[in-house]
């Protein structure tokens, strides 16, 4: 999670790769179009007003803005989460709620703080810690798994949004006069040729 750029630094085409393993009940089908409805402040069914916070922040943190498209709290990620684990319930919720609750414990014995009250270097030392699973400590396993399925969970329903399908220039379903195969410069980056398959 660190800014500075390393052979493991993470960015948003990075998380693309991931977003395949993300559940497709993430989809926000039940969630109201807010050209439709009256702009109130979302309430969350789920979480309590800290973990709620925590939840924002972890967010943004896997997912800012960047120069090519907004974050996932403007997104509506956190709300998406709320709305479907609600729904799900059961350990999964319990293990995302406690994973941030291991999160504070760990920041309180760092730094005296909570994570949402630690500064952005101090957010992003933490989650290194647990980020990166080949690099983790074998003690902090069920913290790496509480986080690589938060990270697939935010993941997901980023790439689900309005705002994520234009991040990847989804333009969906269109008819096209006739089919002439894959630009050969896409073929070529896969290492693959039409004369291959005949």
């Amino acid at each position: 999670m660190n800014n500075k750029k390393t052979n493991s630094s993470v960015n948003r085409r990075d998380l693309l790769k991931v977003v395949g393993a993300a559940p497709a009940a993430l989809i926000p089908i039940g969630r109201v179009s807010a050209a439709t409805m009256p702009a109130q402040a979302y309430v969350p069914k789920l979480f309590n007003a800290h973990d709620w916070k925590t939840l924002r922040v972890l967010s943004d943190l896997i997912i800012p803005v960047d120069e090519r498209s907004g974050s996932a709290t403007q997104a509506d990620v956190p709300e998406v989460i709320d709305d479907w684990m609600n729904v799900r319930g059961g350990s999964e919720a319990t293990e995302i709620i406690g994973g941030m609750r291991w999160l504070d414990l760990q920041c309180n014995r760092m730094y005296n703080h909570d994570l949402v009250d630690c500064t952005v270097d101090q957010q992003h030392e933490i989650l290194d810690r647990i980020a990166y699973p080949g690099k983790a400590a074998p003690e902090d396993s069920q913290a790496v798994a509480f986080f690589n399925r938060l990270r697939d969970l935010v993941v997901g329903s980023f790439y689900s949004s309005k705002i994520g399908i234009k991040d990847i220039a989804y333009v969906g379903n269109r008819m096209v006069p006739e089919w002439n195969g894959c630009p050969e410069a896409v073929v070529s980056k896969l290492g693959v040729s039409y004369s291959q398959s005949k």
